[in-house]
């Protein structure tokens, strides 16, 4: 929530073009009884293949909005039985319907009357004290027999007393064997896994297993990472381009949002990882996140903080005049 919005989605479009995309998990409330619905189904045509993120747990609700998510024009509606917040808690919204797998089979299936688009179900492998594996397979089974046919499993359970949402992102252990175990005991529905995947090649190890990978922190805190999605998981035989040049590409988007009114830091904060680990992120991120906010702030912020980054050439350049330095205080030595 509050991070794959639509900006950041255009952002990511810009590294990969094939990648389903999620929104940021939207209460049935907030679409149902709101007045800007706009904010919360709004999207680019960009950013198809796309898929909206529902938050709730009363079936009517859910298929009210699932409506409104085909009407939108979404390729998927998916309900989050995962978030572990105590704000979504209260309202038996996110992970606490684990506990409750009929009320979830009962909104799916409201959603599967209502649309012909997809839907689907992202969930934790259990919560508190309902965490063994019988208890899974009860949860997932009870869903299936609604027809639905994709589970997005976070393989970690969460702890809802005790743990804060951000310690649920880490604390409790992975079971990746637990998703693995699923998908030979419900070897006709499509199971993917979530949690913990940081590196292209554990992610397609993941693929000897079950049958896709959503990645999420990730994404947004390297996403220089999607880069390489399309090439690696969907037969693509592009040529990936430079971290600068993704930038600038986006900048037309950008200035297209400025001149909408929309404040650049609302856009800049989620491009801030895009130079993860390279010499200059530090930089790039700080002037934006200092200049980015005041009023006024425009595209001239981003050109500033894009060159305090050397390019790509600029570092290899630097490398060999190390190298050949390390050389000559090598030679001198000997």
């Amino acid at each position: 929530m509050e991070w794959s919005d639509s900006h950041c989605r255009q952002f990511w479009r810009h590294l990969t073009s094939d990648a389903v995309l999620y929104t940021e998990m939207v209460t049935t409330g907030a679409i149902i009884h709101g007045n800007n619905r706009e904010r919360f189904l709004g999207y680019g045509k960009e950013e198809h293949p796309i898929a909206l993120q529902l938050g709730g747990s009363n079936a009517k609700e859910l298929a009210e909005c699932a409506k409104y998510a085909q009407e939108w024009g979404y390729d998927e509606v998916n309900l989050n039985v995962g978030c572990p917040s105590d704000r979504v808690q209260n309202n038996m919204i996110g992970a606490c319907l684990m506990g409750h797998p009929q009320l979830v089979a009962d909104g799916i299936k409201a959603m599967q009357d209502a649309v012909d688009i997809d839907v689907t179900v992202k969930h934790r492998i259990g919560i508190d004290n309902q965490d063994s594996y019988p208890e899974l397979v009860n949860f997932v089974g009870t869903i299936a027999k609604t027809g639905c046919k994709t589970f997005i499993v976070h393989a970690r359970k969460a702890i809802l007393q005790g743990l804060s949402p951000k310690e649920n992102r880490d604390v409790p252990p992975l079971k990746y064997d637990w998703v693995y175990q699923l998908k030979q005991d419900f070897p006709d529905l499509e199971i993917l896994i979530n949690g913990g995947l940081n590196q292209l090649d554990q992610m397609q190890q993941q693929l000897n297993h079950v049958d896709g990978v959503m990645v999420g922190r990730e994404a947004y805190h390297n996403p220089y990472i999607m880069a390489q999605v399309d090439n690696a998981f969907y037969g693509r035989e592009k040529s990936i381009p430079s971290r600068h040049k993704i930038v600038e590409d986006f900048m037309p988007y950008i200035e297209e949002q400025l001149s909408k009114d929309i404040y650049l830091s609302h856009i800049t904060r989620h491009i801030l990882g895009i130079f993860h680990g390279q010499p200059g992120a530090r930089q790039f991120r700080r002037y934006i996140s200092e200049n980015a906010h005041k009023p006024g702030s425009g595209i001239e912020v981003l050109r500033t903080a894009l060159s305090k980054v050397p390019t790509e050439a600029e570092n290899e350049a630097n490398r060999l005049e190390a190298l050949v330095r390390r050389a000559a205080f090598d030679q001198e030595q000997a």
